[in-house]
């Protein structure tokens, strides 16, 4: 037994297919959204934006950023 290999493994199954994204208004979390992982950011901010929760946030305010971390946060920050 001691002088067996050490198994090997496969990185492709280590891959997530999707993530949970956390959408966040001004710092305080509304909302966690399904993405495929890898996902940019414009396609990202229009995935937050479109969620219903963060619409009933932000409720006629402007948009003046938005802050994207790579599969995990997306912060919309308004004015």
């Amino acid at each position: 037994m001691h002088q067996q290999a050490w198994p090997t493994y496969d990185p492709k199954y280590l891959e997530q297919p999707t993530v949970t994204l956390v959408i966040q208004v001004d710092g305080k979390v509304r909302d966690r959204i399904e993405a495929p992982a890898g996902l940019g950011k414009e396609q990202a901010r229009e995935l937050a934006l479109a969620s219903e929760r963060v619409q009933r946030v932000l409720d006629g305010r402007k948009v003046a950023d938005v802050i994207y971390v790579p599969d995990r946060l997306v912060n919309v920050v308004t004015r």
